[in-house]
């Protein structure tokens, strides 16, 4: 039987060899900074990270490790998101047997102000894409690294808090303060679904981006572009737009939903915690 941290890599390695996934690194597709093969290497240096998570080792402390190790190749950032769901996740997953969306809950809000001085930590191994800070937010700025860490400890800031201040801009934090609900029904979808599990995953990202608009392309680009991807992703999943298409479309005109992916690496690993069989 495979531990929780196994899953975690493994849900990261079937989620980027699901295909087509529009927009996004898949098997056959790939931009030229941003490699097939730099998925799979970040995916296995994550391990060290996400085995202090299934030990009882601090969320935050676990992803720092974990995208320390991650970023161990030459293209830099390719799973951070994925990794900031998956912490807590496999934390869940060896802490509780009734391993659940209210026990992944319960791990994310009892995370405290050292969490949140790790993970603003974690930003100084890897350039993440990020907007520049609401007014009167300079003081945490997440790209000050270690930096910020006086004020998260003077304002007494968990890292629960920190994803509450950031869910209504990005899709991962707003997991974190809404249960992990999207990912939990995608792992739904996956379970239900049949054939090989990558193609399942890839019906899960179009189903999940068809659903609400990419907070990575909302930064990437803008929010009508992100709209748009969405209104598209939709008319793919029900057979007006070939996929296939799509994806090649989406990678010439640079539209990476990265956001969509981080879920999807997620119901991956809730579905292979609750008995997905490969």
């Amino acid at each position: 039987m495979r531990s929780p941290a196994q899953n975690a890599e493994l849900a990261l390695l079937l989620e980027v060899t699901g295909t087509p996934k529009p927009g996004n690194v898949d098997r056959h597709r790939e931009y030229d900074d941003l490699r097939f093969e730099h998925f799979m290497a970040g995916a296995v240096g994550s391990i060290p990270g996400l085995i202090l998570a299934q030990n009882g080792a601090a969320v935050g402390r676990a992803f720092e490790r974990s995208v320390v190790g991650m970023a161990e190749q030459s293209a830099g950032n390719t799973q951070f998101g994925a990794l900031l769901l998956l912490v807590p996740l496999v934390r869940a997953a060896s802490a509780h047997d009734d391993f659940s969306a209210e026990t992944a809950s319960e791990i994310a809000r009892s995370t405290t102000v050292d969490d949140a001085c790790d993970f603003y930590r974690a930003f100084e191994h890897v350039d993440v894409a990020v907007n520049d800070p609401p007014s009167g937010m300079d003081a945490l700025d997440v790209r000050l690294g270690s930096r910020a860490e006086p004020t998260l400890r003077e304002r007494e800031l968990t890292l629960f808090d920190v994803m509450e201040q950031s869910a209504e801009i990005d899709g991962v934090a707003r997991e974190w303060t809404q249960d992990f609900d999207r990912s939990f029904a995608a792992a739904d979808w996956i379970e239900k679904n049949d054939g090989p599990v990558s193609e399942r995953a890839a019906d899960a990202f179009i189903r999940l981006l068809a659903a609400k608009p990419d907070t990575f392309i909302v930064k990437q680009h803008d929010e009508a572009t992100a709209t748009e991807v969405s209104e598209r992703a939709d008319k793919a999943r029900a057979g007006a737009i070939d996929p296939a298409a799509l994806a090649e479309e989406f990678i010439r005109r640079d539209i990476n939903p990265g956001t969509t992916a981080d879920l999807t690496a997620a119901a991956l690993f809730i579905a292979l915690e609750r008995g997905l069989s490969v």
